[in-house]
């Protein structure tokens, strides 16, 4: 009997049609193009780049990801192939040109403003979608310069014209819509790096063991500067700034010593140790000078100060051993709530919108606002709070992650749409 499979079978040339057809041609995978990676002289730039590819990786495991950064030296590299040994990273213009040709969607990583807005303009003129995940806006540190506010309209038409514009703080949600911003999809985003899961289990241990530091019997502790100090870095060979300069050294003590007020009171009232580190190379420096070298006699066996700067997995996998964490920096205590760990985050002016994601994820008890006095006074007794009663903070930052993951689920479903 002459049957369809045996009709199928006997026909290759039948078969080699059937193949190309449309409908069997779009179950190929779909590649994500990722632009990001901005700087590895902090540990949060960093950590956009592997939150969002883990992302990808939970909620769209059959697309193909490839990274475009600006900046992945340091070892930062090596430690993301480690983790997405299939996730190719492009940095030659050769590489580039073939990754976009070959991509099907383009994606603006998390970070402080339409960082990679020209690149974006590269893309946009291919004719092929794009979306912005998670981004504040527009990002001015201060005053904006005559050239950023030359550059608003082109930065409004390109997040017009994307698939979804996402942001990371319902300030820069509220200034894209009142600015003209239309794209399709609009609404909050986590910043990527609440999703990181780097870990060196090793450095963390050993790092740990060798300064008597016990799982959940510590806090971490970050000091901040008004604008970071890129004229301290040797690789960054920026002149010094002046103006921003006085500006840190007008507010440093302002800033730090209701940090380092926290401190003392933890030491001696509970049964907590201390770690202060850093979040980029100039806090290593900044934590001893303006914490540790100030603290009393009886408190200092408490605390340990971590004298070299640490890759995004150590320190990641040291923050997940901790009992939780405070200052005055925003992508640690994202590390730590994406992975269920308390954290509290002093803010300032000159750091642009992003700290009012604490609010949007429910976390508002735990931002303080350093311009305000009364948020000034309040800091300190949280973070007493928060070492008293760790099981409470707990609670609190579970609260937060549940509220994180939600979003990020829903954003990804866009993504994951928008791909096709």
């Amino acid at each position: 009997m002459y049957t369809r499979r045996h009709f199928l079978t006997q026909s290759p040339a039948l078969l080699a049609l059937l193949a190309g057809l449309p409908a069997l041609a779009n179950t190929r995978k779909k590649t994500i193009l990722l632009r990001s990676s901005w700087q590895t002289v902090n540990i949060g730039d960093i950590g956009h780049t592997p939150g969002v590819i883990t992302l990808i990786e939970k909620y769209i495991p059959e697309a193909n990801v490839i990274l475009w950064p600006s900046s992945v030296d340091n070892g930062v590299k090596e430690m993301l192939q480690q983790r997405f040994p299939k996730v190719r990273i492009v940095q030659t213009e050769a590489e580039i040109t073939a990754a976009i040709t070959e991509s099907d969607f383009l994606v603006h990583g998390s970070g402080p403003s339409l960082v990679a807005r020209k690149d974006v303009e590269r893309w946009a003129a291919t004719g092929k979608p794009y979306g912005i995940y998670g981004i504040t806006f527009p990002g001015y540190y201060g005053e904006p310069s005559e050239s950023q506010k030359a550059m608003l309209p082109t930065e409004v038409a390109l997040l017009t014209g994307a698939k979804f514009a996402y942001f990371r703080d319902s300030i820069s949600l509220d200034f894209a819509r009142n600015n003209g911003v239309t794209s399709p999809v609009m609404g909050f985003a986590p910043d990527g790096a609440f999703a990181v899961d780097l870990t060196n289990e090793a450095a963390a241990d050993a790092f740990m063991q060798q300064h008597g530091l016990e799982k959940g019997k510590f806090l971490c502790v970050i000091p901040r500067q008004r604008y970071t100090p890129y004229w301290e870095i040797p690789s960054k060979n920026r002149p010094l700034d002046e103006k921003r300069n006085d500006r840190n050294q007008e507010m440093r003590e302002h800033d730090n010593a209701p940090i380092r007020e926290a401190i003392i009171a933890i030491a001696r009232q509970t049964t907590m140790k201390l770690l202060i580190c850093p979040e980029d190379e100039t806090q290593v420096k900044l934590g001893k000078e303006i914490l540790l070298d100030k603290l009393p006699e009886d408190v200092k066996p408490k605390v340990v100060w971590r004298d070299r700067y640490w890759l995004t997995d150590e320190a990641l996998s040291t923050y997940r051993r901790s009992a939780g964490l405070f200052g005055l920096e925003m992508h640690s205590p994202i590390m730590c709530i994406g992975h269920g760990v308390p954290a509290i985050v002093g803010r300032f002016a000159e750091q642009s919108s992003k700290g009012v994601m604490w609010k949007d994820i429910g976390l508002g008890e735990w931002l303080f606002d350093m311009d305000v006095p009364g948020d000034v006074q309040k800091i300190g007794p949280a973070a007493l709070a928060m070492a008293k009663d760790p099981a409470a903070a707990k609670r609190t930052a579970r609260k937060g992650q549940a509220f994180v993951q939600q979003k990020q689920r829903e954003t990804m479903g866009v993504l994951r749409k928008a791909l096709g």
